[in-house]
């Protein structure tokens, strides 16, 4: 049964029970499994009478809010696809996705009209933009623009290798990649975790993530609505709020990235709080520090669950909710996956042990880039296991190790970044005459987008200037938060940067 199909049957049968309960500073609105069909079916009535059909691409640019999560379901269930979107994308960044997608549709924060509006010329594909007032203490005010008849609404079948989202992942080569995710790649994933994490109707997880990606969206809140559990959603993790909130709300699951973990066991009241009635906490996005994972045992009882996954995937590997969670492992392939490491230059398997390429194969794995059929070919071998570019190795009990990355990508905050796309933005920069980016350790973040500069000759620039040059092009976290100007680089017989040189030299 589809993810969808199954939603819709939890909204049946838990009609009453509480499916989201999402805080705000001032109030808590809490919405019912009912009251959710009830709006997606208004929602879908609302997105047929703006045009939008099967297929169709829908951009959603909004903050983490229940309009997000009625849009997002009800453009799925017309059979069209979802394009979620950071809410801190600049204007360059913004143009591209849009371009890129193809978008027909695009929902927009009403605070960013003026910068949506500058750019609206440059994207002749994008039919309509709707902005949305989100106002934390007055939840009726999108579903006062939902009054179109629901009689008669479209329901397009919905097969399992149809797109169902995309989502853009930094790209290797400087441009992002759409990565398109079928409806069966999702319940693939969710039947797995389903079965791994032991996801319970009586479950309540606390969401402290962000839903423009596949972690909070589709691993989490995905998570909870396909087992009939209860999400309780704060619109960003601040760490005595979360555990007063865990404590008090007697939450059975929590998810987050190491930075998360990291500042709740630095937080300095962390002893008084009880987190015992707890089954599952788990991290993921990023490896976990030995010592955060060994402090966050200490701390609060629990060992927590690591795991592997990617955006192209969803989960691929899992520490077990049963058994040993073995520290600095991300565990084992969940119960429809393949996992195996090779030699990444021939492809060919290796023996437990040895460090490679780590490879991936089941029903989860994304259908391919959107537009990009030479970079999907290039993701998968020729006999269909994805290319990961993480290298890493397997135990003789089937334990998997990442051991480093094998692209330079960079992951800080739980977020990818990839060189070539800052670097792209730093040769625009006049006073740079050659540039090099790499990740630095950071307590907090994991990794600290590090720019190393060479500037052309007789010409002054700051680090501020720099920074903020970048900020108006990307991403807040993907500018960087350390620049180094050198005089030159080091490099190999052909030319080429060592960036392994400069990540010891100054990180």
């Amino acid at each position: 049964m589809l993810f969808l199909d199954r939603l819709k049957q939890n909204c049946a049968t838990y009609a009453d029970k509480i499916a989201i309960e999402f805080h705000e500073p001032q109030r808590t609105e809490t919405v019912t499994y009912q009251y959710i069909e009830d709006t997606v079916q208004k929602t879908m009535a609302y997105l047929h009478s703006l045009g939008v059909e099967s297929g169709d691409r829908v951009a959603l640019q909004l903050p983490k809010c229940l309009p997000f999560i009625y849009l997002h379901l009800a453009i799925m269930r017309l059979g069209a696809i979802t394009l979620p979107l950071n809410p801190a994308y600049p204007e360059a960044e913004l143009i591209y996705f849009l371009e890129d997608s193809g978008a027909k549709l695009f929902f927009a924060d009403s605070h960013d009209e003026a910068k949506i509006q500058a750019i609206a010329d440059k994207l002749p594909s994008l039919e309509t933009v709707i902005y949305i007032e989100i106002h934390p203490d007055d939840p009726e005010e999108f579903e006062s623009m939902l009054t179109a008849e629901v009689d008669n609404l479209p329901h397009p079948p919905t097969d399992a290798n149809q797109t169902a989202l995309i989502f853009y992942t930094s790209g290797t080569t400087g441009r992002p990649k759409g990565a398109q995710i079928t409806h069966g790649n999702l319940t693939t994933n969710l039947d797995d975790l389903y079965s791994a994490w032991g996801w319970q109707d009586d479950d309540i997880l606390l969401h402290v993530l962000p839903i423009f990606h596949v972690h909070g969206l589709v691993v989490a809140l995905h998570g909870a609505l396909h087992a009939g559990a209860t999400a309780i959603m704060l619109p960003r993790f601040e760490p005595q709020l979360a555990l007063d909130t865990l404590v008090k709300r007697c939450c059975t699951v929590f998810m987050a990235v190491p930075t998360i973990h990291k500042r709740l066991v630095d937080f300095s009241d962390a002893e008084n709080y009880d987190l015992s009635h707890m089954r599952l906490l788990t991290s993921g996005s990023d490896r976990l520090p030995d010592d955060v994972c060994v402090r966050f045992k200490q701390l609060y009882g629990h060992t927590l669950l690591e795991r592997y996954g990617m955006t192209e995937t969803g989960m691929n590997l899992s520490n077990p909710l049963h058994g040993e969670r073995r520290i600095g492992s991300v565990g084992m392939p969940l119960p429809s996956v393949e996992a195996r490491i090779v030699n990444p230059e021939t492809d060919e398997p290796l023996a437990d042990g040895d460090v490679g390429e780590v490879q991936i194969k089941g029903a989860h794995v994304f259908k391919g880039y959107w537009n990009m059929p030479d970079k999907t070919a290039e993701a998968f071998t020729s006999d269909g296991w994805l290319r990961t570019g993480d290298m890493g190795m397997r135990a003789a009990d089937g334990y998997f190790t990442l051991k480093g990355r094998s692209k330079d990508l960079i992951i800080t905050g739980g977020l990818n970044v990839y060189p070539p796309e800052v670097e792209l933005v730093l040769a625009d920069h006049p006073a740079i005459q050659a540039s090099a980016v790499i990740g630095c350790l950071d307590d907090e973040w994991g990794e600290r987008v590090t720019a190393i500069i060479i500037l052309k000759p007789e010409v002054t620039v700051t680090e501020r200037e720099i920074i903020h040059f970048c900020r108006e092009r990307l991403a807040q976290y993907k500018t960087p938060r350390t620049v180094i100007f050198v005089d030159d680089f080091p490099r190999n017989a052909l030319g080429k940067i060592q960036k392994a040189k400069l990540r010891e030299a100054w990180c």
